[in-house]
């Protein structure tokens, strides 16, 4: 009996102090909840320690959801254009050139996620581009081919070896332009005119023997890219340095200056191959941006501007008539009244015959 009273008090004394531990470290929990700064919106993300997010399901179906649908198109052209990241209107994805205070340019972000295996890239075909399993880029044939240097560690658990590159050696002061697809297209079950992103390609720029060259390296579909720079705050401005656009609003609103270089057509061909010189090439830029504008405006009722002009003219006219009616009525009116009211002179003068002398 005194057996069983000893395990009773020793078990209450155990349930005790856990349940005192356990209300000292809520405790304690709850004052440093109260000491540090509430997270903002976008520090509640869950970011790894290179700064960039990791992707939630609500992440993952917001990038669903946003995704433009252009199957049902009636009418699409696709615009192939060169950014050049070393004007200004573009330089937001090009500065800073190495990560400097949590920031980091659109090729930084892009070889992170590559070396994390967290998105695919694809062969660059110049107008024949497939995103499929046959044209992946593997990412260590990217690091032998452009000659980035690497040291390759393996893995203890017996998978993919790892790939260990210092920031120095990241060729992202080198990528100084872009090739971005976009699809012009017009839904008309919805009767949306809109512009898609489809793919954009880094170029990588270097010098040699031979001078300046440019090597084009992958493609990579915006989709996939799209989830990760959404949260990536750029300044685009000089004068307004508040990060409030990400680039994710840069390509979506079109906020870049980028040259048409290529249409899609039959034969594949670019601009150049029929535009030889300098001049002939804007010319031909300019007709096809004029027929995107045309297009787009030809789609919604526009007023007559010939048949407006003509109408205000004629109500000028009509206006002008009818004063014109009006003041030679008044004249003639006011010339026929003096007419009678004035008597001729040789009735004047003539002697008036009184009754009394004819009696």
């Amino acid at each position: 009996m005194k057996r069983f009273y000893y395990i009773l008090v020793l078990a209450g004394a155990l349930f005790v102090s856990g349940t005192l531990q356990a209300q000292e470290e809520a405790t304690e929990t709850q004052q440093q909840a109260r000491r540090s700064p509430r997270a903002s919106r976008g520090e509640r993300e869950v970011k790894n320690d290179n700064g960039l997010p990791e992707l939630t399901v609500r992440a993952q179906d917001m990038n669903e959801r946003m995704t433009q649908e252009i199957g049902n198109a009636r009418w699409m052209r696709v615009i192939y254009r060169q950014i050049d990241l070393t004007k200004e209107q573009n330089a937001p994805l090009y500065y800073p050139v190495r990560p400097m205070n949590g920031q980091m340019n659109l090729f930084s972000v892009i070889f992170q996620l590559l070396s994390e295996n967290k998105i695919k890239v694809y062969e660059y075909l110049d107008g024949y581009e497939q995103f499929d399993d046959t044209h992946l880029v593997n990412f260590k044939e990217l690091l032998d081919r452009f000659y980035i240097l690497y040291e390759e560690v393996p893995s203890k658990t017996g998978g993919e070896p790892m790939f260990v590159i210092n920031e120095s050696d990241v060729p992202s002061e080198d990528v100084r332009s872009y090739y971005v697809k976009e699809a012009w297209y017009f839904d008309q079950n919805n009767s949306v005119f809109d512009v898609k992103t489809l793919a954009i390609c880094p170029i990588l720029t270097s010098n040699g023997d031979m001078g300046e060259t440019t090597m084009p390296m992958f493609w990579l579909p915006y989709e996939n890219i799209r989830p990760y720079i959404r949260t990536s705050y750029i300044m685009t401005s000089n004068v307004n340095n508040a990060m409030t656009f990400t680039m994710d609003d840069y390509f979506r609103r079109r906020m870049f200056d980028g040259e048409i270089i290529k249409t899609q057509n039959l034969m594949n061909q670019p601009l150049q191959a029929y535009c030889p010189t300098p001049d002939s090439l804007k010319r031909e830029q300019e007709r096809i941006e004029g027929q995107l504008v045309a297009f787009e405006k030809s789609l919604w009722l526009q007023p007559d501007t010939a048949q407006v002009v003509d109408a205000k003219a004629d109500k000028k006219a009509r206006k002008a008539s009818v004063r014109g009616n009006s003041g030679a009525t008044a004249s003639s009116a006011s010339k026929e009244k003096t007419v009678k009211t004035k008597a001729p002179k040789a009735e004047r003068s003539a002697p008036v015959k009184s009754v009394r002398r004819r009696r």
